[in-house]
């Protein structure tokens, strides 16, 4: 832990002032299937033309012998460690809006401690709307759009957003207790989950990470051009559609898997397996991973 008083992170410069900037939230360590939050983020990061603002501490936060720093070696010279630290980054949207984004690795330590900073920091710098990001394996095809569902400790909020709501007892990312803490200071604190086809969840998924930007922005009143990772859900389909297309079975199972898909009129709710026609999501996630992993042997 830091010395009694001393400040749980650094400021690279001063603090600016900004104008009622929204704070998005994607920390490595949790759920991310396709790492299409982690894809979203880096997006932000580039199209916001985003700079460090704050480094959380490392010694308070991060446990380095489960998270070793990076020692650079240059001809036997050990020239630099590159610690790897929870930051916020600071930058501005295609319109100019202000934009925080909360990255890094996932804290291992001091969760609580964590979550109130980051709150308290949010007050400190205007921030009136939190989103989160992540993602995880669904049983949906890849040519259907990206299924998109949300949390909100604000029953009102996850109401009014009309997205997929769950009801279910799982081990918690830090991100569910900063929408907590967030939501305790009076910021609206949201979490948008990707939902990603299980056969393409160790794999790059474009189209996810556009999703996660594009309702971000929605929801946030931002403006920022996904073109390019629209360009690249492109290219991604055209090839998992001839891979398909390649093997009678399988586009028989993905016709079973689209069937199921519409049969739910677009709610990304939960399949049928009591429906003799179609497989079970595990059914379908097994065949469909071993048909890609047998497509990639070789190249």
């Amino acid at each position: 832990m830091t010395p009694s008083g001393a400040s749980p992170y650094t400021v690279q410069g001063e603090l600016p002032i900004l104008d009622s900037p929204t704070l998005i939230i994607m920390m490595t360590g949790w759920i991310d299937a396709s790492g299409a939050a982690a894809g979203a983020m880096q997006h932000l990061i580039n199209a916001t033309a985003s700079r460090d603002l704050i480094h959380f501490d490392g010694d308070t936060f991060v446990d380095y012998r489960a998270r070793r720093p990076l020692m650079e070696l240059r001809e036997g010279v050990n020239t630099r460690i590159v610690w790897s630290v929870p930051e916020m980054r600071v930058g501005t949207d295609d319109d100019g809006r202000d934009v925080l984004l909360l990255t890094g690795p996932e804290p291992d330590m001091a969760w609580r401690h964590f979550a109130n900073t980051v709150a308290t920091l949010a007050t400190q710098l205007g921030v009136k709307t939190a989103i989160g990001m992540g993602a995880y394996p669904f049983g949906a095809p890849h040519t259907r759009p990206v299924g998109l569902s949300a949390t909100s400790p604000d029953a009102a909020i996850a109401e009014r957003l009309s997205l997929t709501r769950s009801t279910v007892d799982v081990p918690a990312g830090v991100e569910a207790i900063l929408e907590h803490s967030l939501n305790d200071a009076g910021i609206t604190a949201i979490g948008l989950w990707a939902q990603i086809p299980h056969y393409v969840s160790t794999m790059a998924y474009p189209a996810a990470s556009a999703a996660l930007v594009e309702a971000a922005c929605l929801e946030a009143g931002l403006t920022i051009d996904t073109s390019a990772l629209r360009k690249e859900s492109g290219v991604q389909r055209e090839r998992l559609d001839q891979l398909v297309s390649g093997n009678p079975e399988h586009a028989e199972m993905l016709g079973k898997l689209e069937a199921a898909y519409d049969a739910e009129h677009g709610s990304f709710g939960a399949m049928k397996p009591d429906d003799a026609a179609i497989p079970t999501v595990d059914e379908i996630a097994a065949e469909v991973e071993q048909f890609l992993r047998d497509q990639q042997t070789g190249g």
